[in-house]
């Protein structure tokens, strides 16, 4: 659009230097969990949250029908369940649920605290928010990791545009159409260096860190339904008080989860 010439911005030798360093810089600076982090969460940001309004009343359905069969037969009702969700006709009820292995096994662990014992709601939030804070502090390594790499594309970018002045300044006694040229190579890794740290890296970063907000979210709705049913709340109010929590962009209606509820009663 600005009339310059499109085959000018490829420049091999600049992408190399650039993009050969950040992957020195990833291999050499995160571990291997990490690294394998980010080659799952990257391709998951071009594809909708799965935490929709719809999962949300599902899965308040679902921690109904848990806490009412609490509530009715006692904590020791639920123990064949949380053992082995994958059998429970109340996880298999729900398989978008059941198929998300990390809120399984949050619900579970905590449900089996419940069952052996734990039943002061303060100790049990106690055990979620520890839970909770090591889970948050891991999703926040990927994101943090493409920041930093981020954030030294543009240094990279200068060291290329430096190597590119170097090479210019062999050809010095060249024809000024030359010489431009060269130049016009050197500060081509400038550009990308800039380019791909503000308009890939940051915004995927950003991202990811959002997609790792909703999942921690969907983990204290979980969270504050299970305190609420620890306390011996009514299972309704409890399905209520984790809806509470819910983002507002994906959270179900009052009268939404009220119908979700008559339903499962029927």
């Amino acid at each position: 659009m600005a009339g310059g010439p499109f085959p000018v911005l490829w420049q091999p030798s600049e992408f190399v230097v650039i993009l050969g360093s950040a992957l020195g810089t990833l291999l050499l600076g995160a571990p291997p969990f990490v690294i394998k982090g980010i080659l799952k969460a990257v391709p998951s940001i071009f594809k909708g949250s799965k935490y929709t309004k719809l999962v949300y009343l599902d899965s308040l359905t679902m921690l109904y029908k848990l806490f009412v069969k609490m509530r009715r037969d006692g904590l020791i009702a639920i123990e064949a369940d949380v053992n082995q969700p994958e059998s429970s006709e109340v996880f298999k009820a729900h398989p978008g649920f059941l198929a998300d292995h990390h809120a399984v096994e949050f619900l579970c662990d905590t449900l089996k605290l419940m069952v052996a014992g734990m039943s002061d709601p303060f100790e049990l939030d106690k055990a979620m928010d520890a839970e909770l804070e090591t889970h948050h502090q891991e999703a926040g390594m990927i994101p943090a990791v493409i920041n930093r790499i981020g954030d030294a594309m543009p240094g990279l970018g200068i060291v290329a545009a430096v190597l590119g002045i170097i090479i210019t300044m062999q050809h010095i006694d060249g024809p000024p159409q030359e010489i431009g040229h060269h130049v016009a190579a050197a500060l081509v890794g400038t550009f990308i260096g800039i380019l791909v740290s503000y308009g890939f890296f940051q915004p995927i970063a950003a991202a990811i860190d959002h997609r790792a907000n909703e999942e921690g979210k969907f983990y204290v709705c979980l969270k504050a339904g299970l305190v609420a049913a620890a306390s011996g709340t009514n299972p309704v109010i409890a399905v209520e008080m984790a809806r509470r929590t819910i983002f507002s962009y994906c959270r179900p209606s009052a009268q939404e989860l009220d119908e979700a509820l008559k339903a499962a009663k029927k």
